[in-house]
């Protein structure tokens, strides 16, 4: 056995010893990302990209959630491809090369998945490159920090200079505490968390029943626009808190993150019959992004599990995965799964795809 093997073994007992995974949850997880890796084109770099469905942002998921999956399984089989997506996409984008390239896109939310996974890519490889990059895209993004209205706030559309919308500002959050914590002598990235949150904490953006809608409206109120309580939008700010947590030490963060996460996991909205759910009824009506969403929430709602005590929400995401698998998944023998978690398989996209990756990891890699 190759020493790389004998790790990615190694990790696979170690993960299936913490997790409660059984070694068919495990292959499971594999299949899953052997699947994703199907839909991989290596002359762009990007996941499935002839599908009218997909985004260009949803590629940047997808190497998330593929470099998450080789940082804890130890199988590191898809790296090359993973090295070849940032050497290509990293060029100046066609529809936006005002930019000048290294995932600098024209909103602040595209531009911040990207961010996060060159962070766990530098992670996974300890490559400088990858590193700066993440930095030139904090910076990227601060620069449509707002100073004209509602007192703060990362600004959604590079293009109008409009909207602040909650992802934008919740990816901020994870990227400067992650940046931080990995460079814990600038404290820049820690002033620009802590500014991040207590604007975010107190603009309104999470209503009364606990979740964070959309985005705030357009005009002087800047107030809570009751639009759509995504489930990422519930999930990519477990992961800035969990950061900042670890930054700060401050432990009235974890206990804001988990009144986040008990509010979506108890909403009608977003959990049917125990499976979680995305607001919108189906993968038509989702499209170009929803189909991402769940897998989102599942990973950050991970990492937040992973440092309570009590790990309150792996039942939760190991029910998940296993219905997911049961029911989800095409019955060709494929392993590609559908937008519906509770099934049945409806259609396959790279969001579909790389949420049921990132699930899998969640309950059965942390």
């Amino acid at each position: 056995m190759s020493i790389l093997s004998w790790w990615t073994a190694w990790c696979l007992l170690l993960c299936s010893l913490v997790s409660g995974a059984t070694p068919d949850d495990l292959n499971n997880t594999r299949a899953a990302v052997d699947a994703l890796m199907t839909l991989y084109d290596p002359t762009t770099g990007l996941w499935y990209p002839d599908d009218p469905g997909g985004s260009w942002w949803q590629s940047g998921v997808a190497l998330w959630a593929l470099t998450e999956y080789m940082i804890k399984s130890g199988n590191h089989t898809y790296l090359p491809h993973a090295l070849n997506t940032v050497q290509i996409q990293k060029a100046p984008l066609e529809w936006w090369p005002e930019g000048g390239g290294d995932f600098r896109a024209d909103s602040t939310d595209d531009t911040g998945w990207w961010a996060l996974a060159l962070l766990s890519l530098y992670e996974l490889t300890n490559e400088q490159q990858y590193l700066d990059i993440a930095i030139e895209d904090e910076a990227y993004m601060f620069n449509y920090w707002d100073t004209r209205t509602c007192g703060g706030g990362l600004l959604w559309s590079i293009r109008e200079m409009t909207y602040h919308n909650a992802i934008s500002n919740e990816l901020y959050l994870e990227l400067t505490t992650r940046l931080y914590n990995l460079m814990p002598d600038n404290t820049t990235y820690l002033n620009h968390s802590l500014t991040e949150w207590e604007w975010f904490s107190n603009s309104g953006l999470i209503n009364p029943a606990g979740l964070i809608n959309d985005g705030l409206t357009d005009d002087s109120a800047c107030t809570n626009n009751n639009q759509t309580t995504w489930t990422y939008n519930q999930g990519v700010v477990l992961g800035g808190l969990v950061e900042l947590h670890s930054a700060t030490q401050d432990a009235a963060l974890l206990d804001t993150a988990r009144r986040i996460a008990d509010a979506a996991v108890n909403s009608a909205a977003l959990v049917q019959d125990g499976v979680l759910t995305e607001p919108c009824a189906s993968e038509t009506e989702c499209e170009p992004n929803g189909t991402a969403f769940k897998g989102i929430f599942a990973r950050e709602l991970a990492k937040l599990n992973a440092v309570l005590p009590d790990r309150p929400y792996s039942a939760f995401l190991e029910a998940n995965a296993r219905w997911a698998y049961e029911h989800a998944r095409r019955d060709d023998g494929s392993d590609f799964y559908g937008f519906r978690w509770q099934g049945p398989f409806d259609r396959l996209t790279i969001g579909s795809q790389e949420a049921a990756v990132q699930l899998m990891v969640a309950a059965f890699l942390t």
